[in-house]
This record gives structure tokens, sequence and C-alpha cells, in this order.
């Protein structure tokens, strides 16, 4: 699906936060279009997680303003239209006795009220939810049962089920091996490629996100870079977002 630079669902404007006295962003300005794969990077400290949370209502910041499909974030209340997949979401107490589909099932309570009980048509869109990522045959296993990759695609799933517009992912693969990373981030190709989700990826893993992305956004407190991620790599953005001595070895997925 060709990306709509027309159509902004996602509006960061001029957002800044801190702790008390301790800044954490600094006027952090950004766009984020209708079918973008948007990968977000930068040092431990930066703020790329507080940028997630402020985007999802979690915490409000200090000065600027975020829009929402159009819509300020005070103001916006469709939440099932933006899935999200927090950073330890695979850590989970392996004896909770819940199986895949009822995992996946969780996400249309976002639609439905939490309290509603769940109709064919919800049982549907799991099961459409857990064809997706690949899992429609562990719909009858116990969440504990599953290796970390697959447990981090039963989270997917669930996003999914919901039938959102973008999906939000915060560090997905720590803890997963290099065989069900790759594989986890051709799943997220397909999404965005094929259903037409927007997506947006915060990761350590600049090689990942050179190489699978569409846009970059680079934050260390303020926004280095915003754009494509080969002219990211071919500029000072590097040295600018880690410092001059930061040393990166590159692969080839």
């Amino acid at each position: 699906m060709p990306i709509d630079h027309t159509k902004s669902i996602i509006e960061v404007r001029n957002v800044s936060f801190q702790y008390g006295d301790m800044p954490v962003l600094k006027n952090v300005t950004f766009n984020v279009h209708e079918g973008d794969y948007l990968g977000v990077i930068g040092p431990n400290g930066g703020g790329k997680t507080t940028v997630l949370k402020i985007i999802l209502g979690l915490i409000q910041p200090t000065g600027g303003d975020v829009l929402l499909f159009g819509k300020p974030l005070r103001n916006f209340r469709n939440w099932p239209s933006i899935g999200y997949v927090p950073q330890k979401a695979t850590h989970i107490d392996l004896l909770f006795p819940a199986t895949v589909f009822e995992i996946v099932a969780m996400g249309r309570y976002g639609v439905k009220g939490l309290f509603c009980r769940l109709d064919h048509s919800d049982r549907e869109h799991v099961k459409e939810a857990l064809r997706r990522v690949g899992m429609e045959n562990m719909g009858d296993r116990r969440i504990g049962d599953l290796s970390l990759g697959q447990q981090q695609r039963v989270f997917i799933a669930r996003a999914l089920a919901a039938r959102p517009n973008i999906i939000i992912l915060d560090e997905p693969t720590v803890g997963i091996d290099v065989t069900a990373q790759e594989q986890f981030y051709a799943l997220l190709k397909t999404l965005n490629h094929n259903l037409g989700l927007t997506l947006i990826l915060v990761s350590h893993d600049i090689d990942v996100v050179a190489h699978e992305v569409t846009e970059l956004a680079c934050i260390n407190q303020a926004l280095v870079y915003h754009g494509a991620p080969k002219e990211f790599l071919s500029g000072d953005a590097l040295t600018r977002l880690y410092g001059k001595n930061a040393r990166f070895i590159f692969h080839t997925h």
C-alpha cells in the first residue's frame, strides 16, 4: 500500500516533557502518515518510550500538542484504532492458565466493552488475527508453553483483533533469538505492505530499522533526524545522535 503523505494520522507538535527539573523531551515535532512504517531510535534515556507514552495518552506533555486522526489528544476517544504492544509484553507468568485464543480475544474487549460477551463476529476477528500472524493452529495452546517469538506474535494478534489502523511496538524483540527476530520483522513488513497497517517501531537495533522501515525518527531529547533511513546512514546524524566515538556494525538480512 502506498504511503499517503497528504494524510497525517499522528501529529506531534513541539512536544516537551520533563520529570521535575529533568528534561526528557525538548520541542519534538514530527508527523506519521497513513501507511508509514516508522522506526524510532535513540540512546537509552533519550526519550523514545516517553514519546510513545505521550501519543498513547499515558502521560501528559509539559509542552506542545499531539493530534490523533486530526483530533487533539485530550478529545480523542477512538482508542481501538491504535494497537499497542508494550516493551515487556512477553514477560508473563508461565503458569498463567490462559490459552492463545483467550489472550487474543482480550483485544476485542477494547471494542465491545470490558463486561460484554463476545459473539460469533468477535471470535471470527480473533481467528483472523491469529491467521495473520501465522498462529491459527495454536489457539488451544497455553500462552506460557510458547517460545518468546511465538508469544510476541500472539500479542500482535491481540492488537490486530481490535482491527486498528496503526500498531505501536516498543522494543518488541528484546530477548528473542535472531531467527525469531527475522521472522518477526518479516511479519511486520507483511502487515505494513499487505494490510496497509501503519506501524511505529521503537528499537535499539539500528541495522533493522535502517533496512526495514520506510521512515526513521531519531530522538535524543530533541529530534535529531526524521526522514529516509538511507539518508540518515549516509549523513552525520549517527554521530549527532550517539556521539563521535560510537562505532556501529551493520549486517544484511
